[in-house]
């Protein structure tokens, strides 16, 4: 399968929390890293998605948002990935931030360059990468 987002991780089910429309599932991608996604309780079912099933993550780097500095701070945003930049790349007016995971994988990010200059990111950089459970897409292969 070929996708044109740019984080694709794959993993486990490791919980499932039913609600009444959407559900929580909760997949483990790599050494203890957890991504969780909300889906459809049809989609859920559709997909297959239970504890132990194979699966993969899909976030869109322009679903990313990059703090630095975050340790004083508490957010909703249940997806907070922490690691070093890899890579800062500037564009006319994005760059896409290469980050390596503390886990191991990689995530990239899409900001503005006034963002990746306010945040002073160069490699080496430690930043946390935030994304709502309702950016992150789940399939599985058939």
């Amino acid at each position: 399968m070929k996708t044109s987002a740019r984080n694709r991780f794959d993993g486990i089910v490791t919980s499932v929390r039913e609600g009444a429309v959407n559900d929580e599932v909760e997949l483990e991608v790599a050494n203890g890293l957890r991504i969780v996604a909300t889906v459809t309780s049809e989609s859920r079912l559709h997909l297959g998605l239970k504890v132990g099933a194979k699966a993969f993550a899909l976030v869109k780097a322009s679903s990313i948002i990059l703090l630095t500095e975050a340790d004083d701070v508490r957010l909703s945003a249940r997806n907070q990935l922490s690691g070093k930049v890899a890579s800062v790349t500037v564009g006319a007016v994005n760059c896409e931030v290469v980050i390596d995971l503390a886990s191991g994988p990689k995530l990239a990010a899409m900001i503005t360059n006034d963002s990746a200059v306010n945040l002073a990111l160069s490699q080496g950089s430690s930043v946390t990468a935030i994304f709502k459970v309702s950016s992150v897409v789940l399939g599985v292969a058939i």
